[in-house]
C-alpha cells in the first residue's frame, strides 16, 4: 500500500514552525510552545498536530542542522590532512554561526544523545581524518586519534556555545584552535592559512 505525500500546507506549517522556533529561541532559548505558536501565527493544537511536545521540536531543529553539519563533512576532499580539518573547522563555524541558538540547543546535555547519534556521519569522517593525519605524519600522535577527534569535539563545543558568532576573529579562532588540537604550532597554522585563503574567507561572509 501506497503512503500519500503530507498536504502542501501541512508541510508549509512544519516548515514554519521550525523557523519560528528558531527565531523565538534566539530571542529566548527558554520560549515556549505558546511562544513558538504565536510566533509561527499558528494556535497551539496545530503546532502539537506536528509535534508532540517541545523536545520534539528541539529533536528536528537538532536532526534538520545535523544533515547539514554531515554534508559539509562530505564535501571536504582535501588531500592534505591539515588543510582538510581547516576547511572543515572553518566551513562548520560557518554554517554554525549562522544558526548558532540552533546550533548550542544541539550540544545541550539534554539533547546530547540524540545530538551524537544524528551527527555520526560527521564524527566518523573526523575520527578518519585525524586518522589520516597521524599516518602521514601531519597530526600529533602522543594521543590516540579517537582522543584528539574527541578533544577537538569539546572544543567546538566551547566555541558554540560561548562565542559570539559576531564577533572579529571567531572563525579564525575556531580554525585555529583545532588545528592547535591536532598538533599544528601557531606558525604552522599561520603558514597554512596563509597558502589557502579561501578558508579565512569564511569568517569574514559570517561577519559580512
Amino acid at each position: 500500500m501506497s503512503t500519500r505525500a503530507p498536504r502542501r500546507d501541512a508541510v508549509e506549517n512544519r516548515a514554519g514552525i521550525l523557523a519560528a522556533a528558531r527565531a523565538a529561541l534566539a530571542l529566548d532559548p527558554h520560549a515556549s510552545i505558546d511562544v513558538i505558536a504565536r510566533s509561527a501565527g499558528l494556535s497551539r493544537r496545530t503546532l502539537y498536530g506536528h509535534f508532540d511536545d517541545r523536545d520534539a521540536l528541539i529533536r528536528e531543529l537538532v536532526s534538520s542542522g545535523a544533515q547539514r553539519f554531515n554534508a559539509i563533512a562530505a564535501s571536504v576532499h582535501d588531500d592534505d590532512p591539515r588543510v582538510a580539518l581547516a576547511r572543515l573547522a572553518a566551513r562548520l563555524w560557518q554554517e554554525a554561526a549562522h544558526v548558532q541558538v540552533a546550533a548550542a540547543l544541539a550540544l545541550d546535555e539534554t539533547h546530547v544523545a540524540h545530538t551524537a547519534q544524528a551527527l555520526a556521519p560527521l564524527r566518523s569522517a573526523l575520527a578518519a581524518l585525524v586518522q589520516r593525519g597521524q599516518d602521514d605524519g601531519s597530526f600529533r600522535t602522543d594521543l590516540a586519534a579517537p582522543v584528539v577527534a574527541r578533544l577537538i569535539e569539546e572544543m567546538a563545543r566551547a566555541v558554540v556555545s560561548r562565542t559570539d558568532a559576531d564577533s572579529t576573529g571567531a572563525g579564525d579562532l575556531a580554525v585555529r584552535s583545532v588545528l592547535s588540537i591536532a598538533g599544528l604550532s601557531w606558525r604552522e597554522a599561520d603558514e597554512l592559512l596563509a597558502a589557502h585563503p579561501d578558508i579565512a574567507a569564511a569568517d569574514r561572509e559570517v561577519r559580512a
